[in-house]
């Protein structure tokens, strides 16, 4: 009788631990789900033999970016891609994160917003499953007024709609944040540039603002048919959204970009980077980071832009964590990355 005491006793104190540990993680004193996340055991996928990648709107540079990576994936690696038109940066990270595309582009602002769960748009939510895995080129922040509008300057937007690209996109994101800090109110308009560019040729719209590689096609577009005034942040008013936000750098667009552009613009600019799923095979990483580099002539036929895409390029982001099979081949060309992209599954 004691003895089955004993085991009724050891079987109840058993099943009392075990589920002590299956509910330990919802205790007051447990890790977050984040830290979970973050910490948890990547499950790699296989390698693919087509990806979705997600760009931005057409008229833009993403898109014409992606079509020129698309090409060097199906030559080099034999792998089919399809270019998706995409809200932009932060709806590519949404979506690489939740694993719905399998490449995306950012600029570095929303990637440093998304890895902190900073940002409005993120909601306190951190996104802790995208990666870093080659980086693209700058963009620069831009705005062009028709000529007849009389407008040459960002104070003078005051009171206006501006066209400011798609609300995922680092324009749509970024401008009315910009213009509000500086106390220059104005009414974004949310579009595609296509979409834009029609408006402000029908004289709906006498400005748009935009953040995308240069020459942006869509101002090429509107200067061959119409007198434009472009111009950027310059003086202090750069310098205030220098010092407020850490991933924005000052940036030149040199004359001679446009026909119309007879001297350089002061403004700002942040720098895109090409991104993936934690979980994507880390061999089909190292030969796309490979390939995409080694062919970067091929995506200079596409944009001129690609002539930033140089390997060293790829330290101008010191906090968003990259992908392994990326850091495999910039650390086997000698790369020294910096220890805050080394991401949690790193070995």
């Amino acid at each position: 009788m004691k003895l089955n005491i004993k085991i009724s006793a050891l079987l109840v104190l058993c099943l009392s631990l075990f589920v002590l540990a299956a509910c330990g993680g919802q205790s007051s004193g447990g890790t977050s789900t984040d830290e979970n996340s973050e910490n948890s055991e990547v499950v790699e996928s296989d390698r693919p033999s087509t990806v979705i990648i997600g760009t931005a709107s057409q008229g833009g540079t993403y898109f014409i970016f992606g079509g020129g990576l698309a090409g060097i994936l199906e030559s080099e690696l034999d792998v089919t891609a399809n270019v998706e038109v995409t809200g932009g940066p932060i709806h590519n990270i949404q979506l690489t994160n939740s694993k719905q595309q399998d490449i995306g582009m950012i600029t570095l602002g929303p990637g440093y917003e998304a890895i902190n769960g900073e940002g409005e748009w993120t909601g306190g939510e951190k996104f802790n499953d995208f990666r870093i895995i080659f980086p693209m080129y700058t963009t620069p922040f831009q705005w062009w007024a028709l000529e007849s509008s009389g407008i040459t300057s960002l104070e003078q937007t005051a009171g206006h709609r501006i066209g400011v690209g798609p609300a995922g996109g680092t324009g749509g994101t970024y401008i009315p944040i910009i213009q509000e800090f500086l106390g220059v109110d104005v009414t974004p308009v949310h579009a595609g540039l296509s979409d834009l560019v029609s408006q402000q040729m029908d004289g709906q719209l006498d400005i748009i603002g935009t953040a995308a590689g240069i020459p942006i096609s869509a101002a090429s577009e509107v200067e061959a048919q119409r007198k434009i005034n472009l111009f950027g942040i310059d003086g202090e008013l750069r310098d205030k959204v220098l010092e407020e936000y850490p991933y924005f750098e000052p940036y030149t667009i040199p004359a001679g970009t446009y026909n119309q552009l007879d001297e350089d613009i002061e403004t700002i600019a942040m720098f895109n980077f090409g991104i993936t799923h934690k979980e994507m095979n880390a061999d089909f990483v190292y030969d796309l980071v490979k390939a995409y580099h080694e062919n970067i002539d091929k995506l200079k036929v596409s944009h001129a832009a690609a002539e930033e895409a140089v390997p060293e390029a790829i330290l101008l982001n010191t906090s968003v964590p990259m992908h392994i099979g990326a850091i495999r081949y910039y650390e086997e060309i000698g790369i020294d990355l910096p220890d805050a992209v080394y991401p949690p599954e790193f070995k």
